[in-house]
Formats: structure tokens, C-alpha cells, sequence
């Protein structure tokens, strides 16, 4: 059943429904949680459709499952580049690279990061504090987690974007881009808070609790603050 489901989905893929294709392959999952090429072949479909967070975290499904992948470093690469973390894209290319030598893909994209690193390097510093830093702050932490709450991240991430698109009577607030990604042995969950000073910044979290609070003059606080059903392990944080 699992493999029928796999084929069907390659089909919905290839007949460019690449809805259907997630959701044939999330069925095949459930099969066959530990085929690697599962996880990469949804993530290409999540690409196509612009979840890229989503694709880094099936590319990162699939390495685990299977390091000597190169498609799944391939994909990590690109959503990494959609998402604008060019360093991270660019380390998981390189590692591709090496599993791929002979596909010229993987050079092409090393060589857009490097353009993009440069470019940022290159910018200005921003000032809009006084200590603030010149280049982009991030507030994460990373934390051992069950896939259930890897999942639970999933879905405050959409939480998130949706009732930022929904919210127009409210006073225009900063708008932080919400980012995690999966290793073998953790969860890295990072905001994006531009030109916010690390002591206006407060993380906190127990066995069963990621709070994240972003103070900003004149505006009310961002409060990120997932219900998560896996337990950290603070020792590890």
C-alpha cells in the first residue's frame, strides 16, 4: 500500500498537483516512516509550492535517515536559499557536492551563496539602536524534542503567519520570520528579529515549555510561545 501511494504521488508530482502529492506522500509515511526517499520526495512538492521551512525540515528527515543522500541536501539547499540562510544552504550543498560530484546543480547553487554571503557582508550597518547589532539577531534555542512537537512547531509556525495576514484592525506590528530546522538529535528554533539589542530578548523553557518574548520600544511585546506535547531536556539547551 505504502509504495502504491508512493507512486501515485510521483504522478500527482509529475502532473504538477503538488498538493495532492504532499498529502499522498504523507499518507505513504504512515506506512514507511523510515524511507528516507519519502521525506525528500515531499519536500521537492513543498518547494514547488513555497513552504520552505517545511522542505528544510523533510530534507532533514531524509539526511537523518539516510546521510549519503545527495537530493536531500540538494532540496535542504534550496529552501535554505528561499528562506535567505545562505550559510546553512551553502554548508548543506557543499556536503552534497561531495556525494554528487559530477552534478554541476550543486556548483551553480555554492556559487549563488557565495554571491549572497558577499553581498551581505558588504551591506551597511544598521543603527536603529544603539546596540543593536549590524547584521540579523536571532533568538533560538535548541532543544531535544519527540516529533510530535517538531509538529506542534509546524503548526504555530501557520498559527503565526495566519494571524499576521488576518490582522488588520490591530497597530502594525513587526513582522519576525519563524524558522526551525531538525538534527539528529535536536530542534533549532530560530526568530528573526532585526536590529533588536540580545538583553531586549527573553527565552525561557522547562520540560514542557518554549517561551520566547521580543520587547520593542513603543510597541506592544512579541510573545512566541508554542504548546509543545514532547519534553525538552534543559540540560542539553
Amino acid at each position: 500500500m505504502g509504495t502504491q501511494l508512493a507512486a501515485k504521488a510521483k504522478d500527482a508530482f509529475l502532473d504538477d498537483d503538488f498538493q495532492l502529492a504532499i498529502d499522498l506522500y504523507a499518507q505513504a509515511i504512515a506506512f514507511n516512516a523510515d524511507d528516507a526517499d519519502l521525506y525528500a520526495d515531499r519536500s521537492q512538492a513543498r518547494l514547488k509550492l513555497g513552504y520552505f521551512t517545511e522542505a528544510v525540515a523533510d530534507a532533514n528527515k531524509a539526511i537523518e535517515l539516510d546521510a549519503s543522500m545527495a537530493k536531500a541536501y540538494l532540496r535542504k539547499g534550496i529552501a535554505c536559499i528561499k528562506l535567505g540562510e545562505y550559510r546553512n544552504a551553502k554548508v548543506s550543498l557543499e556536503k552534497g557536492a561531495s556525494l554528487a560530484q559530477n552534478d554541476s546543480r550543486f556548483t551553480k547553487l555554492i556559487e549563488e551563496c557565495d554571491q549572497h554571503i558577499a553581498e551581505e557582508a558588504n551591506d551597511p550597518a544598521e543603527s536603529l539602536t544603539p546596540d543593536a547589532s549590524p547584521t540579523t539577531t536571532t533568538a533560538s534555542t535548541a532543544c531535544e524534542l519527540s516529533d510530535a512537537a517538531i509538529g506542534t512547531l509546524e503548526e504555530a509556525k501557520k498559527a503565526f503567519d495566519m494571524s499576521h495576514t488576518m490582522n488588520t484592525i490591530s497597530p502594525v506590528r513587526p513582522k519576525y520570520r519563524l524558522e526551525y530546522y531538525q538534527k539528529p538529535e535536536e530542534v533549532v528554533v530560530t526568530i528573526f528579529a532585526k536590529g533588536i539589542p540580545a538583553n531586549n530578548v527573553a527565552v525561557e523553557f522547562g520540560e514542557q515549555i518554549l517561551s520566547i518574548t521580543i520587547y520593542v520600544p513603543g510597541e506592544d511585546a512579541y510573545h512566541f510561545q508554542p504548546r509543545l506535547f514532547g519534553k525538552i531536556v534543559p540540560e542539553k539547551c
